[in-house]
């Protein structure tokens, strides 16, 4: 009896404990269809639905005057959904043939589980029609973009190109990504529990948004015939570079910025030397790296006499020299310890301050910055704002290389004044040029203009910075009439066009180590004279042979003056 009732209740026990357990699934497949359908249907989708993403046509950069720079092609990814596969052998011979990939490679993707595998991207369009013609089960096609630059090397270390993803790595292409990269759009297909997209169910399509224009200042004119000026420099002097800066000196804007040697936007990986080959993986980094810098804004070096024209314009605003003061030139200057040659070694005798300037005369800039003392020559670096960045619309420009205000002695002040001992960016020293001769104000150089629509309406205009005060309305005056004299009948003569005025100034320095006997030349111009409306600038590194700025890179210049300045620059 006792056994009896003990069953039974066990019994009851066992089936209570059912009967709580039903309850609870019942209860809690309720909750699931109820409350947390809506969850579960999202994660049946997401099993059930493939997403493939439709890159955006990058926006194109177009120069002043509406030429096409940098633009796009159409071209394909090539992709396998491996659950859809009929004939993996067949997909991979195909494809091996018509890529010209490794056999090896393709059977390694073909036959990875996964949802959708890549094979190749940026397959020509040519290529990718074929492959879609063969309709094979699990293989897609889609077109895509690639960037292309109709003109090679154009301007490379300006607009800068892309990468495998169409995103900028250098130049404009970088600094302007936000307007250019577009916005992708997705193209969502259903599957069957096998991962087969299925037939007659219609596919959702976001279809993406090309990137927007980007109109820069540069000249396709203007660039292609400085690039062809400092190709043939380099050339008949055996330079290792040689860079080309022409910009507005009243509102920034850059016409043409150069660095040859220059390579080819559409193989930006491969090295203008054709080096690559004996290179390992880090020596070819490094040279790539190399390759695509931009000297006008990524290096800087010592200006040498182009400098003298801040020299002057401080000790002028101060009010340390007059131009009717008179110097006394022996070919050096003894400076504490030290003996500071003139390149006249035979010395310039008795001159004014003028001809002080037309002969490049080392001496006679000693002695002013003698007057003006460290302190103040400090504070004019300081005002002129070389001591800050310019702001040029491009990645990566370096800042001056400047000697603390305390660590300012006599020889230190000595060799500034004629620019020695410091250095400055090739932009920089155009930049604070172009303030001094200008009326005085400092403005922010760029090649930026405007973001335009397919259609070529203005989207938005840029704004750049304008710091006036630079120097006085009158100094700037003076400066102007003394660096036409430089070229008229100074060191910069050989830049002299009859029926133009230009002003402007050589130079030729010392690069370091000065054991190993390194120049470069520079010359520096701007016209008109009195009412500036292009300044240039030339900077030829290591010539072979005669290597003064005088002799070699005022010439260029000059040349390019010849031909550019009946083109009109108010466009």
């Amino acid at each position: 009896m006792k056994n009896k009732t003990y069953n039974k209740k066990k019994m009851l026990i066992v089936f209570l404990c059912a009967a709580v357990m039903i309850f609870g699934l019942i209860g809690r497949l309720i909750y699931l269809m109820v409350f947390d359908a809506e969850y579960y249907q999202e994660l049946a989708e997401d099993l059930h639905e493939r997403e493939r993403e439709i890159k955006a046509a990058r926006g194109e950069i177009v120069d002043r005057n509406g030429v096409v720079l940098a633009t796009n092609r159409t071209v394909c990814t090539i992709s396998v959904i491996h659950s859809q596969i009929e004939d993996p052998e067949m997909v991979i011979r195909i494809l091996a043939e018509e890529l010209e990939m490794e056999e090896s490679d393709v059977r390694e993707r073909v036959e990875k589980v996964s949802s959708m595998e890549k094979i190749k991207t940026n397959v020509e369009k040519e290529t990718g029609d074929r492959i879609r013609e063969y309709d094979l089960a699990g293989v897609k096609v889609d077109e895509d973009y690639k960037r292309y630059y109709p003109y090679d090397d154009l301007a490379s270390k300006v607009l800068g190109f892309t990468g495998g993803d169409n995103q900028g790595i250098i130049g404009l292409e970088v600094k302007y990504e936000e307007y250019l990269k577009g916005t992708n759009g997705t193209i969502l297909t259903v599957t069957d529990a096998r991962g087969i997209e299925l037939e007659g169910v219609a596919e959702d399509r976001i279809e993406p948004v090309a990137g927007e224009t980007l109109k820069i200042s540069l000249d396709y004119n203007i660039q292609e015939y400085c690039e062809q000026a400092a190709l043939k420099v380099m050339e008949e002097k055996q330079a290792d570079s040689v860079s080309i800066l022409l910009m507005n000196p009243q509102n920034g804007e850059i016409y043409a910025m150069v660095n040859v040697p220059e390579f080819n936007l559409n193989e930006p990986f491969e090295l203008n030397t054709g080096e690559g080959d004996s290179l390992s993986d880090e020596e070819l980094q490094d040279a790539l790296n190399q390759m695509w810098r931009n000297g006008c804004i990524n290096d800087t070096y010592e200006p040498g006499s182009t400098f003298k024209i801040i020299t002057s314009a401080a000790c002028l605003e101060e009010g340390v020299v007059s131009l009717d003061d008179t110097f006394v030139c022996p070919g050096y200057r003894i400076v504490e310890d030290r003996k500071i040659r003139c390149h006249k070694v035979g010395g310039h005798g008795t001159e004014t301050f003028v001809e002080g300037i037309q002969n490049s005369c080392n001496p006679v800039f000693m002695d002013i910055g003698l007057r003006l003392g460290s302190d103040r020559f400090y504070d004019y670096f300081e005002q002129f704002g070389l001591l800050k960045l310019t702001g040029v619309d491009l990645p990566g420009e370096a800042g001056t290389i400047m000697h603390k205000r305390e660590d300012i002695g006599t020889v230190e002040l000595a060799t500034m004044t004629f620019g020695q001992s410091f250095q400055i960016t090739p932009i920089q020293l155009a930049t604070t040029v172009s303030s001094i001769v200008n009326g005085g104000n400092r403005i922010t150089p760029h090649l930026g203009i405007a973001v335009q629509d397919a259609e070529g309406n203005v989207i938005e205009e840029f704004r750049y910075e304008t710091e006036t005060g630079i120097v006085s309305a009158e100094t700037s005056e003076t400066m102007q009439m003394l660096l036409e004299g430089v070229v008229a009948n100074g060191s910069g003569k050989n830049a002299y066009i009859e029926g133009y005025s230009i002003g402007g100034k050589t130079a030729t320095s010392q690069t370091l180590p000065r054991s190993a006997n390194k120049y470069i030349s520079s010359f520096i111009g701007f016209a008109p004279a009195d009412d500036p409306r292009i300044l240039g600038m030339v900077v030829i590194h290591d010539p072979q042979g005669i290597y003064y700025g005088g002799t070699i890179a005022a010439p260029v210049l000059r040349d390019i003056y010849d031909n550019i300045l009946p083109y009109s620059f108010d466009r």
